[in-house]
């Protein structure tokens, strides 16, 4: 870590459990808190949650991960605020709660799952009005004079220095967030096992408490480490109390089926670093990346849901109309979530077309994909037309008037699938609309492209020569059904690109014209499994 080197005394001192700030903020005491015992003393005096102290009493806190010797009911015996739900004896298992705090697993399972479910930071009332508490877990719950989230209240607003205790009828059930649902149902055990993966621990400096400077280094009094999960930053975060998502996902005979037909498109060559772990984390991130919608971004959601990789300025991916109707969430079970809703299915309700196979354009008018040109010059030009891809092409023109030219544009991203492989060429009266001698191009194609093995291939379009319509916006297609074996995603090394070469001969040149408006290379992808 950076600052590792500035531990000191002051540092392993400021860990006390006065300054352990994940579970000793300090939080004012609410209103109408006037007993003079605490609320451990409080709990301990009712005869109908003994079960629950003893688990208190044996339950220790965990801080980065590591027991310490604090018990809650250390805690709750302390000057800081605290809302206690208790259930009442015999509403829960205290025989295996006790077993299970014996190991530190066990313990971090009970203080999780059990304790710091019944517990909130500060003092709250139950009064007519509902009103939303935090657990120590992070969970929000619902607080109203006679239940907390549906669970009754035998004896709410029991007093205490410290804070405030409201009797249960039974043990508050533990509402799973999203990102649980994925970690801990074995269902969806192949995607918590990939997220999981990148959860971390790191120094949370604006948090921590500095003392000064020793040797021009910072000295903290209290360290805080907090959590973070980088992948969930990137797809959505399913993990936070304070949002609200929705996922689809399916059960794992569904996942199974679409992972492998998803991996079946990012099939790396040979040459390309862990390629078998460059796979892994693409086709799961292919499959998650449209499977989370952050329902604080959607407008109407009956409508359409935009997923978290939803970018208005490319409107046609991300967005999933009519979900409900015949759409994605039409075959699947609703499962309310803490921090969401998750949309369990048995089948992936996305086609590959939808999601991560999309269309490719290398734009003409962007010269830094031009990796090799002969025996010609060029312009950008831009226009506004909606026929135009970006409002902007590319004009290539020969050296001389005879002179037959090639220019090689690089294609990134490229999967291991199966594409109709065009050229977009503009008519000519896109630069000069009173040209009257209208000549097309001839010209002919080459796609290269990496096998399995990383070895170079190229492929002629079988030699045709194509001619374009010198009249309108003309899509040339220079290879239908044409299946990359190997996929270039994500790669700085670039190993797809397609080349035109003009293709005139001396005495055609009255016929056709060496100069060419592209609009952009285009592959659309292909629904054919042609090999």
């Amino acid at each position: 870590m950076k600052y590792i080197k500035t531990i000191t005394m002051m540092t392993i001192a400021g860990a006390t459990l006065a300054s352990c700030s994940d579970w000793t903020d300090h939080y004012e005491n609410g209103a109408g808190i006037s007993d003079n015992a605490s609320l451990w003393e409080t709990l301990k005096a009712d005869s109908r949650l003994s079960d629950f102290c003893d688990v208190l009493e044996q339950t220790k806190i965990f801080r980065h991960h590591r027991r310490t010797s604090v018990s809650y009911a250390d805690l709750l015996n302390g000057g800081q605020a605290f809302t206690v739900f208790a259930p009442v004896n015999g509403t829960f298992n205290k025989d295996s709660l006790l077993q299970l705090v014996q190991t530190d697993q066990g313990d971090s399972t009970v203080e999780k799952f059990f304790v710091r479910n019944h517990i909130a930071a500060s003092s709250a009332s139950a009064i007519d009005r509902s009103s939303e508490v935090r657990l120590l877990n992070k969970k929000h719950v619902t607080l109203s004079v006679s239940n907390v989230e549906g669970t009754s209240i035998i004896s709410p607003n029991v007093h205490a220095k410290n804070g405030t205790l409201h009797v249960l009828g039974t043990k508050m059930p533990y509402q799973y967030s999203l990102y649980e649902s994925m970690t801990d149902r074995p269902e969806f055990s192949a995607v918590g096992n990939f997220l999981r993966v990148y959860d971390e621990d790191y120094f949370n400096e604006d948090a921590s408490i500095s003392s000064g400077l020793v040797d021009g280094l910072p000295v903290y009094v209290d360290s805080v480490i907090s959590e973070r999960n980088r992948m969930l930053e990137r797809i959505g975060l399913i993990n936070a109390e304070d949002s609200t998502y929705w996922m689809v996902v399916p059960t794992q005979a569904g996942w199974d089926k679409a992972y492998n037909e998803a991996a079946s498109y990012f099939i790396y060559d040979a040459k390309v670093p862990k390629r078998d772990s460059v796979q892994y984390y693409w086709t799961n991130r292919a499959l998650l990346e449209d499977a989370i919608f952050n329902m604080n971004i959607q407008s109407s959601y009956r409508d359409s849901l935009k997923s978290v990789q939803y970018n208005p300025y490319r409107p046609k991916y991300h967005v999933f109309y009519k979900p409900f109707d015949n759409g994605i969430l039409s075959d699947t079970k609703a499962v309310d979530c803490s921090n969401g809703v998750l949309y369990e299915t048995e089948r992936w309700p996305f086609t590959p077309e939808q999601t991560y196979f999309k269309e490719l354009r290398t734009e003409g008018e962007n010269t830094g994909r031009i990796t090799a040109y002969n025996a010609c010059t060029f312009n950008t030009r831009t226009v506004s037309a909606d026929s135009v891809s970006e409002n902007g092409y590319l004009d290539i023109l020969p050296q001389t008037a005879t002179s037959n030219w090639t220019m090689t544009f690089r294609v990134d991203n490229t999967l291991s699938g199966t594409y109709d492989i065009c050229a977009i060429i503009l008519p000519q009266t896109v630069y000069n609309e009173n040209l009257t001698n209208l000549r097309p191009c001839k010209f002919r194609a080459d796609i290269n492209y990496v096998d399995e093995g990383g070895n170079a291939r190229s492929f002629n379009c079988n030699n045709v020569q194509f001619i374009t319509d010198p009249t309108r916006v003309d899509t040339v297609v220079l290879a239908k059904d044409f299946k990359f074996p190997t996929c270039n995603f994500d790669q700085d090394n670039i190993k797809v690109s397609v080349q035109l070469r003009c293709s005139i001969l001396a005495r055609e040149t009255s016929m056709y014209s060496r100069e060419m408006y592209l609009d952009c290379i285009y592959l659309r992808p292909s629904t054919s499994k042609a090999e």
